[in-house]
């Protein structure tokens, strides 16, 4: 982008108040400035800023000063105005800030002619080793800043604390040179950076909210009316604003604009303040500006003069690129001068003239676009990039067949660029990127699409590639197999012709089994695809009994394994539980029998009889305990213990009964254990029972 930097020269280093009680410029006819110099700045030379310049004043014959500002896109860090040749009574001030150059006596006030002259002696120089822009000098005499564009000048009042009405009618109560003032409207850049970035100081502008909120207007001067912005920090403008990052945010009921001082913000920026800001810090206001000019009533001054330079510079480049060797087109403009084309960035020949440069190439080629100006050796050649891309060359490699349920995997490589995988010929969505693609699991034949991309040139037609998908071998439904453990189980894959693989490590068809176990066989055809069957092999085995405990008239019978068994006591009666109880004293034959058929055994028991109590205190009722029946049981022996383990006696065939006493002692009332064994290699039987006296 242009940058466009005005200059402005002023005459008057007094403000107009106090040249106003030194002379009564009012009664005056107002000195008539012209300056003629429009012209093109060659980079790193110094360049007078006018080839004329006149003042005509009837009435008098000198001035005190005279100022020359860069008004308009000045960049302080390049831009520099200063005095030529020899001007003995012409003392120079050089402000960088504001970009102006002040032109006054050395001892008393110059004359008109030594000012005249000393203008004509001013120089530009732009520091920069890229400078571009337009920049314009204008002459002026007072206080005020002179901008040519908009024909209106700009001053800025320092008063620290004043609060924006106050502003609003002291501007409106001032005058330069019958021009009527009122608080600065800004309208365009140019204006924003005289007013803020190259101003003295922070202050008011005429800008408010207060009508309505969000609805930002100027309400002074003669764009009264014009809005200029809708919304909080985050509205918008239909012609120019300012506002600084966050801006305008309404914090406090904050209705009036105000330009940021140094340090907040970006330079130049806008807030939002209340009509009387801070009372302290960066947000108190330090002054206003005020703008004169283009109100009713008016009178047309002749107190400035400008100039123009352009600095001869390309302001835009376009490259061009193109798919494999062929001609480029590139483009640019400049500020000023006839573009010339280089292959080198200083010397060489002129490859064409314009701003369009047509070439046809092979390779990536850097050019560079020139300003030419007659006069002006030293102008910036700026590069612009010729790009011949490669057309890339793709190979596929033909992927393998898979099987049924695998992911596929398709390899490519290009000479250059990318590589990228389409589900269609032509449009489609880009399914992948990569020297390989990797499919879902398939169940079918697929198809897709390469192309290979560098910058933008393709391979040419997309690529179509395939991937054969063979079945798996089709088997039966897994398979429960339930017998019973003497049988041996066959288990065959259902399939003839395969490869097996058996989980017992064997590979025929089929294999015998003869333990309870899961068992799986993975069948192999031709084409290397597989599939799994899975067999689950449950045997049963045939019961046999352990044990059966006896307990207080309890039958428990125990086996070996714990299978689907039913039980019985006497071979007829049967039931899933093994426990039995409430059993009257006698022979028993405990039997278990597999509820599949797979075998039975049995065991023979006894159950005795004997009571729960006895009282033996001579009543003639329960005097004895005794087992009934013992007497059937020649080798049968009961041992009777207390509660503490202590045997108190022994009980047979032939002493078949006990009377509660130990060593011929009556023993206490309490409960007693009994173990009872039909012979030495017999079942024991054990209960307890109680001595009650």
């Amino acid at each position: 982008m242009i940058k466009y930097i005005y200059a402005i020269l002023f005459i008057c280093s007094q403000t107009f108040a106090q040249k106003a009680a030194e002379k009564n410029i009012f009664s005056n006819i107002a000195p008539i400035l012209t300056a003629t110099g429009n012209q093109i700045y060659c980079p790193g030379t110094s360049m007078k800023i006018v080839t004329d310049f006149n003042i005509v004043d009837p009435d008098d014959t000198g001035i005190d000063a005279i100022y020359i500002q860069i008004s308009s896109g000045y960049i302080a860090s390049q831009d520099n105005l200063s005095l030529s040749g020899n001007h003995p009574n012409i003392s120079t001030s050089w402000d960088s800030l504001a970009g102006k150059l002040t032109l006054s006596g050395v001892s008393g006030q110059p004359t008109y002619l030594e000012i005249i002259n000393a203008v004509k002696d001013v120089v530009y120089l732009n520091n920069s080793a890229t400078p571009f822009g337009v920049r314009t000098f204008s002459i002026t005499i007072g206080q005020a800043n002179y901008l040519p564009s908009t024909d209106h000048y700009y001053q800025y009042v320092p008063n620290v604390g004043i609060t924006w009405s106050s502003a609003k009618a002291l501007a409106e109560a001032s005058t330069y040179y019958g021009l009527q003032g009122y608080l600065a409207t800004i309208l365009a850049a140019d204006e924003a950076q005289l007013c803020g970035e190259q101003a003295s100081g922070a202050g008011w502008i005429g800008g408010s909210d207060e009508e309505t909120e969000g609805v930002w207007k100027w309400i002074t001067g003669p764009e009264t009316g014009i809005i200029f912005w809708n919304g909080n920090a985050s509205g918008s403008t239909p012609n120019y604003a300012k506002w600084n990052t966050g801006e305008p945010n309404n914090v406090n009921d904050e209705d009036y604009a105000h330009i940021n001082g140094t340090g907040v913000g970006f330079v130049g920026s806008w807030n939002d303040l209340s009509n009387t800001g801070e009372p302290s810090g960066d947000y108190q206001p330090k002054g206003y500006v005020v703008e004169y000019g283009g109100m009713p009533g008016d009178p047309v001054l002749n107190i400035s003069a400008s100039t123009t330079i352009v600095i001869p510079s390309i302001t835009s480049s376009t490259p061009d690129t193109n798919c494999g060797s062929g001609t480029i087109m590139l483009q640019a403009t400049s500020s000023g001068g006839t573009i010339h084309w280089y292959d080198t960035i200083s010397g060489g020949s002129i490859l064409g003239t314009g701003n369009n440069f047509s070439i046809n190439l092979n390779n990536t080629t850097v050019f560079y676009a020139d300003p030419f100006e007659p006069g002006c050796p030293n102008a910036i050649r700026t590069p612009v990039t010729a790009t011949i891309n490669e057309i890339p060359v793709l190979n596929v490699t033909t992927p393998q067949p898979i099987c049924s349920g695998n992911q596929g995997t398709i390899n490519a490589n290009t000479t250059a660029g990318t590589i990228y995988w389409y589900d269609l010929a032509t449009g489609g969505n880009s399914i992948g990127t990569g020297n390989s693609f990797t499919t879902q699991p398939l169940t079918g034949n697929f198809t897709l699409y390469a192309e290979a991309i560098n910058n933008g040139c393709p391979s040419g037609s997309r690529i179509p590639v395939s991937i054969t998908v063979n079945p798996n071998p089709i088997l039966d439904q897994d398979l429960t197999i339930d017998d019973c453990a003497t049988n041996p189980v066959t288990l065959d894959a259902g399939i003839s012709g395969m490869v097996y693989n058996w989980s017992t490590g064997e590979t025929s068809q089929s294999i015998i089994v003869n333990s309870q176990n899961q068992y799986h066989v993975v069948v192999t055809d031709q084409n290397n695809c597989s599939s799994t069957r899975n067999y689950d092999v449950i045997l049963h085995d045939a019961p046999e009994i352990t044990d059966v405990t006896i307990l207080d008239n309890t039958a428990t019978i125990t086996t070996v394994e714990n299978g689907a068994y039913e039980f019985s006591i006497n071979g007829s009666d049967f039931q899933l539980s093994n426990i039995f109880y409430h059993l009257p004293g006698g022979n028993y034959t405990a039997t278990v029998r597999e509820i599949n058929g797979c075998g039975e055994d049995t065991m023979p028991f006894w159950i005795i009889d004997c009571p729960s109590f006895f009282t033996p205190n001579g009543d003639g009722f329960h005097d004895f305990w005794k087992v009934e029946g013992i007497e059937l049981y020649p080798e049968a022996s009961v041992e009777i213990f207390d509660r503490y383990g202590r045997l108190i006696t022994i009980l047979n065939a032939t002493n078949s009964s006990w009377n509660g006493t130990f060593n011929n002692k009556l023993l206490p009332s309490d409960d007693y254990w009994f173990i009872f064994r039909a012979s030495n290699n017999a079942k024991t039987i054990k209960g307890h029972f109680a001595l009650k006296r």
